[in-house]
């Protein structure tokens, strides 16, 4: 049994940040019901990082919202909205990520779910807070990034501000959603009394950068300075960073500067003797050895440092790390199947919970697939003043209410 099984989660979000909360907590059992615009669907049906189609939708969609249930509602109109109620009604979490108001303006806020349902549990993703001045912006992951600092401290000293290669922000975003949502749900079990859980997209770029801005703020308010050469982080000495060699690249941690130059032959590295050294003469260290490793192979020095235990590492492209046996033991890709047949490979959950590996059979949803059966299993369908239901399904009569939460003591 999954930890979560028994957990009914209704997700509003889109795009990467509410999604990857939402795929998480599925992961690890909770039924994931996506509530999604009857036409369009989640914005990030359409939003591809390559041209990459896979079944109509972008491969970013699939990878980010498998395992999980589409319910098809406009929530602009009076059934729908209604319908979306019941459902929040009936769960146990609650996640969305729309601008601060429009929660508020739609009828789906914390306040109007939980009058209907305490114990729910309510997690808002914003990009800047809900009462921040910066409330308007967009909270898209490049402009966080670009907003937070975070593109300061990528490349070397005569780069640019560089963005990380993927929606960093979003990510951990979510994984901190994930984290409030939990936390709640251990305190529900306590006092059996739901609550909110509000990330916003800048806090949790801030928190990504707790060691360097710990040091900033305790260090004269310095800003950090970027190595000139094979910079990797710029609040590391020498020889922190990545190296060409002769035939690739080859990455080191820190690592003691005359150590290292004895173990692959390179005297002038002998000279700096003094720690201080390998931070004040960053640049002048890791130039010498840049010129120094592009005379021999990854493998030639490979196999002169990790006998010696030295951090550093072969720089794999994917085709080299799925194709190597520590790849292959962690068994990381799975393939999930759509509703219509259709396949996809895609990563499983990356944690192991009593060594056991969580995998999942079912790819991502196509838009409202799942209505109907919802609408039946938790009587959505609604009547008009005459008393007629729904057309989808005249002769619907409304179950008996029941909560999912009744089966587990969270």
């Amino acid at each position: 049994m999954k930890p979560l099984e028994g957990l009914l989660v209704i997700d509003f979000s889109q795009f990467l940040a509410g999604p990857s909360a939402g795929l998480r907590l599925s992961d690890l059992g909770a039924r994931v019901i996506k509530i999604e615009r009857p036409q369009d669907g989640d914005l990030c049906r359409q939003l591809y990082v390559t041209d990459v189609n896979i079944d109509g939708d972008s491969s970013l969609f699939h990878a980010i919202n498998r395992s999980k249930e589409s319910y098809a509602a406009d929530l602009k109109d009076r059934a729908g909205l209604e319908r979306v109620r019941r459902l929040a009604a009936r769960a146990d979490v609650v996640i969305q990520n729309f601008r601060p108001g429009v929660a508020e303006r739609l009828g789906i806020d914390y306040s109007t779910l939980a009058a209907a349902n305490p114990r729910l549990i309510y997690a808002s993703i914003t990009g800047y807070g809900r009462e921040s001045p910066w409330s308007g912006k967009p909270g898209q992951d490049l402009l966080l990034q670009a907003i937070s600092g975070l593109a300061w401290l990528n490349g070397s000293a005569s780069d640019p501000p560089v963005p990380f290669g993927l929606a960093v922000i979003d990510m951990f975003a979510g994984s901190h959603a994930v984290q409030g949502i939990l936390a709640c749900l251990v305190r529900r079990g306590i006092t059996g009394k739901g609550g909110i859980v509000d990330v916003s997209m800048l806090e949790s770029s801030l928190d990504m950068q707790f060691e360097v801005l710990t040091t900033y703020l305790n260090d004269g308010r310095r800003p950090p300075q970027r190595a000139a050469v094979n910079s990797a982080h710029a609040y590391l000495s020498a020889p922190y960073g990545i190296y060409e060699t002769a035939d690739g690249y080859l990455a080191l941690a820190m690592q003691p500067i005359v150590r290292l130059g004895q173990l692959i032959g390179c005297a002038p590295l002998l000279a700096f003797d003094d720690p201080g050294r390998w931070f004040t003469e960053r640049d002048i260290i890791k130039r010498i050895l840049a010129d120094h490793l592009r005379r021999q192979t990854t493998a030639y020095w490979l196999t002169l440092l990790e006998p010696a235990d030295i951090w550093c590492a072969d720089v794999l492209t994917w085709d080299r790390l799925m194709a190597s046996d520590g790849f292959r033991e962690l068994q990381m890709i799975q393939t999930v199947t759509r509703a219509n047949g259709v396949q996809i490979e895609t990563t499983r959950m990356p944690f192991r919970i009593d060594g056991e590996r969580y995998f999942s059979a079912v790819g991502s949803p196509a838009i409202g697939q799942d209505n109907a059966r919802i609408d039946a299993e938790f009587g959505l369908r609604l009547s008009d003043s005459n008393g007629d239901t729904d057309a989808e399904d005249p002769s619907f009569c409304p179950a008996e209410k029941t909560t999912s939460h009744a089966t587990t003591g969270l």
